[in-house]
């Protein structure tokens, strides 16, 4: 069978990091013959050569190359793809890892559309990656309608034909941005570009060594040599005009204008920023006319000029300025709505923690020449940012605590501009309501709330939090689109979280008082602190002594929708006698349902059953329980000793 995707791997000293790579690579969803894996082993001095040569023995789709060591990533890749059988090659970096659908549905994307290249959806593990690019799918993208030029890390998936047709291959030796070039020139030249946005392919990790190569600090002068090829391939493949500024503001937006603000610019030794400060300046004014600044956010605008201008002082004066600017979300109304959950917020801008105020009468003006001092160039941000408060937006994110995955969801807003003092200068602050629904998530695990404001010159995201704790609501957990979600408050930070799939005391149901409990003769019924948008059907387990009996319940909205009513019916079994104990399975059809325990249990006699309490522990029990408790603690404390006198 022909060979549809050939993964191709560049591979130097990963150590243990490439482990999650190769266990995503052998669990994908594509049938085993119809992907390989090309390890390219860029002479690792570690022990990863005798383990590439292990797994290749042991899995016939594992195939592994060994050369001598060249430097940096093209020259692997560009050994990769002469090797490749497959119709499409994807390139991944040895210490990340892909989702286990991601050739499968980045295949069948591209072959849908047609298209030459495909861009899979990122989450990023202590990096950067880009977001506006994945809001949604972009079957047919150009660097015209969609922000392609956001991404240019290799990781993506090419037609093979198309590579060999133009004869694209990266630049080799050791250099920065090689990737830059190759992906441009993709963009630029292929007949379509898909933008899968609906499954997070591709997780791009940041090493808790931070050995990745990319996190190396560089030499000025050869990465902005190496930048400079970039641009070329947008000159020779674009006309001057808006289409070529627009490009090229993104290697001032990001490579340039970016590593001049705020903090990360201050963190760097003084030595090294002006060596880099230099650097960006030549670039600047040798590369970019007045049209492409023309198109940055405010404060952007103003880094741009006074670089052009070479006044690297007042660039670190105003970098300490934005130092202090960010963003504050605080929460609103949290509670279950027609089936999703209902967030609202307010969202602003403070300095030094205090909310920021901007001129309540400010028209938009353009950006002639570099400010005199910082002076000017705040009150410049300050007014466009006013002039500019109807383009601002809030945005509410879910990002999956575990992998950074992140999903936007919808939200409705609304911009306000408040009065402070005599009037004459306001606060900019955007009210929000987000609508959640946990069926649209791909999966169970704790989600961070995450607002991103665009205001300005500034899209900076912040935590949904602190919410005070006198006042913060706390709504129940709901059963929605077959699986439970709890809404919570972080401990001690007091920030928005949803967990998916809770169950024991997360759930709140030892809460649920005996009163609230009824029995007749073959059913029960219990008001439980769950939030349900209709009929939701349940299952319960009854165990005794001697036996465990199942039965279908159903939860269903109590007057005023605050809680559920649990209805099931008794198993004939459980009338017969003896006490048991109740439990309650909220996604009977996950695959693996899980169970937890109700605060009553159910004590049958005579043929009648009543609700009695949850049946204690005997004394010897509990005295046993309690030193094997004493003599694990005593066993843990030895270990420690035994470590610390290693």
């Amino acid at each position: 069978m022909p060979v549809k995707v050939s993964v191709i791997v560049p591979v130097y000293n990963p150590g243990i990091y490439i482990e999650d790579c190769i266990a995503s690579l052998q669990r994908q969803s594509l049938p085993p013959e119809e992907y390989e894996v090309i390890f390219v082993d860029d002479g690792s001095t570690d022990e990863t050569p005798a383990r590439l040569d292990a797994l290749a023995a042991e899995d016939s789709r594992m195939k592994v190359i060994h050369q001598e060591n060249s430097g940096w990533s093209g020259k692997p890749r560009n050994v990769g793809i002469e090797a490749s059988r497959g119709e499409f090659v994807m390139f991944v970096d040895n210490d990340d890892y892909l989702g286990d659908e991601t050739l499968e549905r980045m295949y069948d994307y591209g072959v849908a559309n047609g298209a030459d290249v495909i861009v899979g959806k990122m989450a990023g593990k202590g990096r950067g990656v880009p977001v506006e690019l994945f809001r949604r799918n972009h079957p047919r993208a150009t660097v015209e309608n969609a922000p392609l030029i956001d991404s240019l890390t290799p990781h993506k998936m090419f037609r093979r034909a198309f590579l060999d047709r133009i004869g694209l291959r990266f630049p080799e030796g050791r250099r920065r941005l090689e990737d830059h070039v190759f992906i441009a020139e993709a963009y630029l030249r292929a007949e379509n570009v898909s933008v899968l946005s609906d499954y997070v392919c591709y997780y791009h990790l940041r090493r808790e060594d931070s050995s990745n190569a990319g996190f190396e600090r560089f030499d000025p002068v050869g990465y902005f040599r190496n930048l400079r090829e970039a641009l070329d391939v947008v000159e020779r493949y674009t006309e001057p005009g808006p289409v070529r500024d627009k490009l090229f503001r993104r290697w001032l937006r990001v490579e340039m204008v970016e590593r001049l603000r705020a903090r990360r610019l201050l963190k760097l030794p003084d030595d090294y920023r002006r060596e880099l400060f230099a650097e960006i300046h030549e670039v600047v004014v040798e590369r970019f006319g007045p049209g492409v600044a023309a198109g940055l956010q405010p404060t952007q605008q103003v880094v741009a000029a006074l670089t052009a201008a070479d006044r690297y002082d007042d660039v670190v004066s105003f970098a300490q300025w934005e130092a202090g600017v960010a963003p504050k979300a605080s929460p609103g109304h949290v509670e279950w709505r027609d089936g999703s959950l209902s967030i609202g917020f307010t969202a602003e801008y403070t300095s030094g923690g205090e909310p920021m105020t901007f001129p309540a009468e400010a028209e938009a003006t353009p950006l002639d020449d570099a400010p005199k001092d910082v002076t000017e160039a705040v009150e410049w941000v300050a007014a466009q940012t006013a002039a500019r408060f109807g383009q601002a937006t809030a945005d509410l994110l879910l990002r999956e605590r575990s992998s950074a995955a992140q999903y936007f969801q919808p939200v409705r807003f609304t911009r306000e501009t408040v009065p402070v003092g005599d009037g004459e200068e306001v606060r900019l602050v955007l009210r929000a309501t987000a609508t959640v629904d946990p069926a649209d998530l791909p999966r169970d695990g704790v989600w961070d709330a995450l607002v991103r404001v665009k205001l300005g010159g500034w899209t900076k995201e912040c935590r949904l939090g602190p919410a005070p704790t006198a006042s913060r609501p706390t709504p129940d957990a709901g059963v929605v689109g077959g699986r439970a979600a709890l809404p919570y408050w972080t401990d001690p930070h007091g920030n928005l979280s949803l967990e998916l799939g809770p169950r024991g005391k997360r759930l709140g149901l030892g809460r649920v008082q005996q009163s609230a409990v009824t029995v007749t003769e073959d059913q029960v019924r219990a008001r439980l602190p769950l939030y349900v948008p209709g009929d939701t059907q349940v299952r319960l387990r009854f165990v005794s002594a001697q036996e465990i009996f199942e039965a279908s319940g159903t939860l269903s909205p109590a007057a005023g929708g605050t809680e559920a009513v649990l209805t099931a019916s008794l198993p004939a079994e459980s009338r017969s006698g003896g006490v048991w104990r109740v439990a309650l399975c909220l996604a009977p059809d996950a695959a693996r349902p899980l169970y937890t325990g109700l605060p009553f249990a159910l004590r049958a006699a005579g043929g009648r059953v009543q609700v009695a309490p949850v049946p204690q522990p005997g004394v010897a029990l509990r005295l046993a329980r309690r030193a094997r408790r004493v003599l694990g603690a005593a066993r843990r404390k030895v270990s420690r000793l035994r470590i610390g006198g290693q």
